[in-house]
This record gives C-alpha cells, sequence and structure tokens, in this order.
C-alpha cells in the first residue's frame, strides 16, 4: 500500500445533490469533507487519513470549487480593496523578497508593483482570506463545526512555471482546493510527526528524503496533506496555478494535558512550591529535586481529571467563532408571525446547559454560542430544546415568549427564518 491514495472521480455523487438542497446558498451543502474530497466519505476520511496519511483527489469537475473563489475575484480584491502589509504578500523559490518589494510607505499593499512582480514569477499570498470573504468564512464555518477548531484559508496564485516554496512541511494539517490551472506537488518523507505550532521546517535539521509521491491537481481537485509531510509544489500548463490552501489549527491532547495538571495546581500547594535554591548551580544535586518531582507525578494520577479542562477547551472555541447573522439585520424589523418557520443553522457550534439557582438568582438554562452566553429562564427549557434539534420549527411552537426567544437566537446567528 502507497502512504497516499489516489481516487479518481468521474461524475457527482447524487448523495451530494440531495445533500446541497438543504442549504442552497451554499455549494457544500452539509457534508463540507465530502463536498472536497468525494468519493471518500467522511468517516472513511477521520478514520483513515485525518493524521495517518496523504489524500489525493482528482476529478474532471474543473468547475467544482468555482463557487469559493475565482481567478477574476481575486483581481477583483487586489484592484478594489486597500489591502494592508500582513493580508497580502509575495514570494518566490528562486529569490528573496521582503515586503518592501510590494508594499507601500503607508503599509498598504502598492497594486502596480504587485502586478510587475506576478508578471516576473513571484506568487501572491492572499492571508487569512476568509476573514474578507463571505462565501470562504462560512467554507471555513462549516470546517469549524466538523473539526472544533479554527480554520484558516491562505490563497496561492503561482505564475506559470513557478514555484512559490522551496521544499518544506506545514505545522497544520491542510486541505488543497485547485480552483484554475494546474500545480505539480512532490511528497517526499515525514521527519517530525504532528508537530507542534511553531515547530517549523529546518534545512538544517530535516531531511528532505525520498520522492514518494508525484501528480498533478488540476482545477477541481483536492489534497489532503498531513503536518509533518514534506512537500513542494511547481505550477504547470500555459495558465496561472490558483488554489486555496484550508489550515487546521487543531488542539493538542498536549494542550489539555498541560490544562488539567494547571488544574491540579490550582488546588496543591505543593505543585506551587518553589524549585530548590540553587538549583542552577553546576554543582547542585538533582537527587533531591528528582526525588520531588516523582512524587509529584505519581500523585498526578489520583488528582488530574480531564472534565474541567475539557469544558474550558469547548467554552473557548465556542465563544471565539463568528456568530453567521446573514439576514438578521434585513429580518430585524420585519413583523414575525406565529405561523413563520424557522430552523437552528447547521453551522452553528453550541452546547445547552442547566444553570442551577444561586442565592437569589431562579434556575436558567444556557446557551454557549458563537460570542458568548445566552441565558433564559428555566421554563424556556423545552422549547430551546426544540430548537437544538435543527429541526424546522414554527413561532407557534415556542410558547408566550416566541418572539422574545426568535429575536434573541436570530439576533446571534443561531436560527434563521425559513419562510
Amino acid at each position: 500500500m502507497t502512504n497516499t491514495d489516489i481516487v479518481s472521480l468521474k461524475e457527482r455523487k447524487t448523495k451530494m445533490d440531495s445533500a446541497i438542497k438543504l442549504n442552497p446558498t451554499d455549494a457544500w451543502g452539509e457534508n463540507v469533507l465530502e463536498f472536497m474530497g468525494a468519493p471518500t466519505t467522511s468517516s472513511q476520511f477521520l478514520a483513515d487519513y485525518f493524521e495517518k496519511k496523504p489524500l489525493v483527489v482528482h476529478r474532471d469537475e474543473p468547475n467544482r470549487f468555482k463557487s469559493l473563489l475565482s481567478l477574476e475575484r481575486i483581481d477583483e480584491i487586489i484592484s478594489g480593496v486597500d489591502l494592508k502589509e500582513g493580508q497580502i504578500d509575495m514570494t518566490h523559490a528562486k529569490r528573496n523578497m521582503t515586503r518592501a518589494d510590494y508594499i507601500d510607505g503607508s503599509g498598504y499593499a502598492d497594486r502596480g508593483r504587485i502586478i510587475d512582480e506576478f508578471r516576473n514569477g513571484a506568487s501572491i499570498i492572499l492571508q487569512q482570506l476568509h476573514q474578507l470573504d463571505p462565501v470562504l468564512a462560512r467554507f471555513c464555518q462549516s470546517l469549524e463545526k466538523v473539526f472544533s477548531c479554527h480554520i484558516q484559508t491562505n490563497i496561492y496564485l503561482t505564475p506559470s512555471s513557478n514555484q512559490a516554496f522551496r521544499t518544506h512541511y506545514d505545522n497544520h494539517d491542510v486541505f488543497v482546493l485547485q480552483i484554475s490551472g494546474a500545480k505539480s506537488w512532490r511528497f517526499y518523507n515525514t521527519p517530525v510527526d504532528n508537530p507542534y505550532r511553531g515547530e517549523g521546517y529546518n534545512s538544517n535539521i530535516h531531511e528532505t528524503g525520498e520522492i514518494t509521491q508525484e501528480f498533478v491537481l488540476n482545477a477541481g481537485d483536492f489534497a489532503y496533506v498531513p503536518r509533518g509531510l514534506m512537500h513542494d509544489a511547481v505550477s504547470s500548463g500555459d495558465e496561472p496555478s490558483l488554489h486555496i490552501t484550508i489550515g487546521i489549527i487543531n488542539r493538542t491532547w498536549a494542550e489539555l494535558m498541560i490544562e488539567a495538571v494547571s488544574e491540579v495546581s490550582l488546588k496543591d500547594k505543593n505543585f506551587r512550591a518553589s524549585l530548590p535554591p540553587g538549583y542552577a548551580h553546576p554543582d547542585f544535586d538533582r537527587e533531591i529535586a528528582r526525588k520531588y518531582f516523582n512524587e509529584l507525578v505519581a500523585s498526578l494520577s489520583s488528582k488530574v481529571k480531564m472534565d474541567n479542562a475539557f469544558d474550558l477547551f469547548v467554552d473557548t472555541f465556542i465563544r471565539s467563532r463568528v456568530a453567521d447573522t446573514r439576514g438578521a439585520l434585513v429580518d430585524a424589523h420585519r413583523p414575525h408571525l406565529a405561523s413563520d418557520t424557522y430552523i437552528r443553522r447547521f453551522d452553528a457550534n453550541w452546547q445547552m446547559e442547566d444553570v442551577p439557582a444561586f442565592e437569589n438568582k431562579p434556575a436558567r438554562v444556557r446557551i454557549l454560542a458563537a460570542g458568548g452566553r445566552l441565558h433564559f429562564d428555566a421554563n424556556h427549557k423545552p422549547f430551546i430544546e426544540l430548537i437544538t434539534k435543527g429541526k424546522l420549527f414554527k413561532a407557534s411552537d415556542l410558547g408566550d415568549d416566541a418572539m422574545m426567544l426568535i429575536g434573541i437566537l436570530q439576533s446571534h446567528g443561531f436560527i434563521k427564518r425559513i419562510s
């Protein structure tokens, strides 16, 4: 078995069509992984490929990703948006470039110099374009629903027969969506399995190794590149190569363990004790320190707990997301009728919690959602549970306080009106 599975797709799957119907404004429907990687299913990808091995999908569908981006859209952004330093970069594998080559003295993109550098073989990189483009933003939100982590995009536009970066590995997993043109890729070995963020490639330390896979991504093709896998790519063909690199910024078990140990240290003074005086001296006897350290490690097995740290990660992730409030502003002053139909937004990240009574405050129910926490009276819990099921409901299903519930949840991007 090779370390890369290549799948050929000749025609669109009917299950993708049925998914798209549920969200007609978004081409990827309710299954973003299968939109990218079909015929590989979501469950197959997560079980067999994610953090394990690459996946390459070839298909004869050049327009598959056209709804996400186009060369014309890139032209429109560069010519019409005042891009600041850090939002746009340029690079060339054969010569060093600095931002002074394409950023003016005020810190903004110099459009003329950017086009000149592009004509001379430099690649254009639009960093975090999902922060400016609403379609890419929604696409990232769909992936965040799958992975429960931050998702980012970088856009690469490379002139024909040119290369943006030398051989390297990324310290986060990436999806590559070829929008137009073609790019020739080479995979090598994996010198570091699951590198930490910030643990970047160092040519003095990490060996490239032998080529393990060569392939060309054409428009509509897809690749998954696990972090740590050495790779490089060169645009091929007669037209520029445009692709989206989607970065998966995952939280790790190491981070969770560190947080869990920190929880223990808040409760156990022994973990907060100072290191021995003089521990940095060259003649310091470490035996006593080693004994104390081993005692702390032994005590962790009975004291460290996952749930508090896990809850913190869940809370931090959900509250840090951006609410999808499309249509909420337009809808804010439209009359709401008892017969109106609503649904929970499919891509909304959320948790529902019971908040017990405390002192003079009554029991409540709380939704942890993008941007913060939404509190409701305990008697609203049956209606909140109905909403969170993700099925269609009418305003008349939510009792006497229906308009209040709908107003709050729609304003915070949790539900949307269907009709």
